[in-house]
């Protein structure tokens, strides 16, 4: 009897869960750790500087457009089986992009990378939703929230540790070629350790909302793919996409209202917006907070870089303090959201808006030389405060979608941070280089504007988050999540 059908917890549940969260770094991580091979990418591959940019946003936008459908794939025909195909492909594709002999195969791979991992993402909190209840839920979503908040802020270091070892004409390659070994390993161990779904009497087409894929991939494309390209114009050469998305968004919310009256099933619920506690808001907060946490590593990277002359390396250890930071409080955080609720994720982006607030203020008044160490105190407080917001705010998101709808729900959470990583990146990125271009304005000065432009995207989320934790002070976290049986409303 499967996990799914029975109270009693999967005695492997912990170490399925470590193996799933191993492929989910990695997973995590290729959005970010690129960012700093991209010399190494131009000057070993001879990548044009458009090419080298498709190599970041060609996976980020991939990854972006199948999460829901990776999702829905993984509540309808298990999420071992999504999760060792989504794996194995992830594995092949690490390592044709690291054999890659020219800019297009590059480009290429990591498109195909990018589908890969929005398939795989999706069943870590499928499955969390599937092995643990009540505080073991929190502890579980805890060690998820930290990774995926640690895999964004440790890229940059892991990235410039890779190039240093292997140097810049082949250490780009070994930035993809890790994941092999990792994910083989883990491959096997998830063999054995995942749990088997019980067979669906139902035909696979009956389950599987093919004209809502297409309407929601078209309508997510038609944000990213300008977003993504903002550093070359993409905003002013495809913002008739942007209304297009919106027209493509409404036919996707009309036709899945259809199918939920015609009692079909739909790749989306609408009800798992309207009439599932705290889903909609925490959504809400993690999209607006991933606008501001996303955007800032790029920014701090061609501050670093281009700005002080450093190296991909040393760029990334200045921003360690916020990935330390992140590590320990996200840990502890998992464990107090059965006490503190929405109040933690208050607190987390009070913590955040300080830190960030006193980096904006302190680079332009520091001495360059000094710029590194006076930001480390704080950037490592802005840390503490982020580990004590991806997690919590995913464990209280999630919680009370029924176990049946987890992996579409967790892929539809990330599409938003998906997506408010890409608004991020454009508009951080956009006044950062307004800040340079500006008249009399230095590299210090185009980094505090960007930072407070992050407060600002800090200050919306946190506000959120108040207008929650008003509305409903004293929720907490189920003991038993709904069953297939007893879905409440959605059902």
């Amino acid at each position: 009897m499967s996990p799914v059908e029975s109270n009693e917890p999967d005695p492997r549940r912990w170490r399925a869960f470590a193996v799933t969260l191993t492929a989910g770094f990695m997973s995590l991580l290729d959005v970010s750790i690129v960012n700093v091979a991209l010399p190494s990418i131009q000057s070993g591959l001879g990548a044009s500087v458009a090419g080298a940019q498709w190599v970041v946003s060609g996976y980020a936008l991939a990854f972006g457009l199948v999460l829901v459908a990776g999702g829905r794939l993984g509540d309808a025909l298990g999420r071992r089986r999504m999760f060792l195909i989504a794996l194995s492909a992830f594995i092949a594709t690490s390592a044709l992009a690291g054999a890659s002999v020219n800019e297009e195969m590059l480009v290429a791979a990591r498109l195909l990378q990018g589908v890969a991992a929005g398939m795989l993402t999706p069943q870590n909190s499928g499955l969390i939703q599937e092995l643990f209840r009540g505080a073991e839920r929190g502890r579980a979503f805890g060690m998820f929230g930290a990774t995926v908040g640690i895999s964004t802020a440790v890229g940059p270091v892991l990235g410039g540790l890779i190039i240093a070892a292997f140097g810049p004409e082949t250490g780009w390659r070994w930035v993809f070629y890790v994941n092999v070994p990792i994910g083989l390993v883990a491959l096997v161990l998830a063999t054995r350790l995942l749990p088997k779904a019980p067979r669906s009497d139902t035909p696979l087409r009956s389950r599987l909302d093919v004209t809502g894929m297409v309407l929601l991939g078209l309508a997510v494309l038609g944000v990213l793919l300008p977003l993504v390209q903002s550093e070359q114009g993409g905003i002013a050469r495809l913002w008739w996409l942007f209304p297009l998305a919106v027209v493509l968004g409404y036919l996707f919310v009309r036709w899945e209202r259809r199918l939920v009256r015609d009692d079909r099933a739909p790749l989306l619920d609408p009800r798992l917006y309207t009439e599932t506690p705290g889903y909609a808001i925490g959504a809400a907060i993690g999209a607006t907070y991933f606008c501001g946490f996303a955007g800032m590593w790029l920014v701090f990277a061609m501050f670093f870089q281009q700005g002080l002359g450093y190296s991909p390396l040393e760029s990334g250890l200045l921003v360690t303090p916020f990935a330390l930071g992140s590590a320990v409080s996200a840990a502890i955080a998992g464990r107090l959201v059965p006490k503190r609720g929405r109040w933690l994720t208050v607190t987390g982006l009070s913590l955040v808006a300080a830190g960030l607030v006193t980096v904006a203020v302190l680079v332009p008044l520091v001495a360059e030389e000094a710029i590194g160490y006076a930001v480390a105190v704080p950037l490592l407080v802005a840390g503490l405060g982020g580990g004590m917001v991806i997690s919590p705010n995913t464990t209280l998101t999630l919680d009370r979608v029924p176990t049946r709808m987890a992996g579409v729900a967790g892929g539809a959470l990330q599409t938003g941070q998906r997506l408010g990583t890409a608004l991020g990146v454009a508009v951080l990125g956009s006044v950062y280089h307004a800040g340079i271009t500006g008249a009399g304005e230095s590299y210090p000065a185009a980094l505090g504007y960007a930072m407070a432009c992050s407060v600002a995207f800090t200050a919306a989320a946190l506000l959120l988050a108040i207008v929650d934790a008003r509305r409903h002070p004293h929720r907490r976290l189920s003991e038993k999540a709904p069953s297939v049986t007893n879905a409440g409303p959605l059902e």
